[in-house]
């Protein structure tokens, strides 16, 4: 059996502030190896920008201020220790858009980072990370690898 096809159980934290978040997402992707997609999903402040530049930290991006979330540009491009592609589809409402942005040419040339992934209706080998907030600062996180 190909071990890369094994689902295993998602797995959940507790974080109590966005500096926590943020160190999760660090350890998350500090072991990647480049070729990651990573789709965060959650409500509007639930922390998915957040999520992404503590993956950017952990990726080596040196100034992780850059890392914004790209609501109005769609993509936005990091370099770190490998290219960070950064899409966020809130804007995109039909299945059209999201499908002619031309994300998919990136597969495989970096790490994908995609926020409002919910909006993705095709199956997509990734890390799935689920924000929930909970009160104030603090967010309940899921992640199935």
């Amino acid at each position: 059996m190909n071990k890369s096809r094994i689902q295993r159980r998602p797995k959940e934290w507790i974080t109590n502030s966005e500096k926590e978040t943020f160190l999760l997402a660090k350890n998350l992707a500090k072991d990647f190896k480049g070729r990651e997609v990573v789709l965060l999903e959650g409500e509007l402040g639930a922390g998915k920008t957040v999520f992404a530049k503590g993956m950017a930290a952990g990726l080596g991006l040196k100034d992780v201020h850059q890392v914004c979330s790209p609501s109005y540009t769609l993509i936005n491009i990091y370099q770190a220790k490998y290219p960070i592609f950064h899409i966020d589809l809130y804007r995109l409402s039909k299945d059209s858009e999201i499908m002619d942005l031309g994300w998919e040419d990136y597969l495989g040339q970096g790490v994908i980072i995609v926020e409002w992934a919910e909006k993705i209706k095709f199956n997509l080998e990734a890390i799935r990370v689920t924000l929930h907030i909970q009160d104030g600062d603090k967010r309940k996180i899921r992640i199935c690898f």
